[in-house]
């Protein structure tokens, strides 16, 4: 069983999401991480999935992926080199004390304190997953409040080019690709 990292272009509809993770649910994965937003496309979002299991399995998963009528590509980029960052808001307890130490501890690790209270102050780290698990390792004994996590988000290096290129998305049923100023879009019909 290792981490897969699978990114899947989708349009940007109500119910994506929810049919995406059914479908890793009746599989029995358990999804790992998530993370969703636009990208540079009009229409197209990008999700990043990680979950555990082997190759052929997540193979089988990722196959029934690009089935979904709404999912217009899907790929494993577990195998390539990438750049994966998260991003983390942890608030932690504070007194006058140790807000010095904490300080301290955000320069090393170049996060920021992003929000500071009486009696607690709002980390921002980003990084690997080393990073953040390291700083939450060191943080526990400050006594964390709350921690909020964005989950893994993945682009590949170098110039290996986009997941999905406009001229290669395949058109779906309803949809068309039209010019408009240069910029192509997808327009319902």
């Amino acid at each position: 069983m290792a981490k897969h990292t699978i990114i899947a272009m989708v349009e940007n509809k109500p119910g994506v999401l929810n049919r995406v993770a059914s479908l890793f649910r009746r599989r029995g994965f358990n999804i790992e991480s998530i993370a969703v937003g636009h990208t540079e496309m009009y229409g197209i979002s990008r999700m990043t999935i990680v979950v555990d299991g082997t190759g052929s399995l997540v193979e089988q998963v990722r196959k029934q992926l690009d089935k979904l009528i709404d999912v217009v590509k899907v790929t494993d980029i577990t195998e390539d080199s990438l750049v994966a960052r998260e991003l983390a808001l942890i608030k932690i307890k504070t007194t006058p004390a140790t807000r010095s130490e904490i300080i301290q501890i955000m320069d090393i690790f170049r996060a920021n304190i992003v929000d500071v209270s009486a009696n607690s102050v709002v980390v921002e780290v980003s990084g690997d997953e080393d990073k953040v698990e390291s700083l939450l390792r060191l943080l526990k004994g400050f006594g964390i409040k709350e921690v909020a996590r964005t989950g893994r988000i993945a682009v590949t290096r170098g110039a290996a080019g986009p997941i999905l290129v406009e001229e290669e998305r395949p058109r779906r049923e309803g949809a068309r690709l039209r010019k408009k100023k240069g910029v192509s879009e997808i327009s319902n019909l």
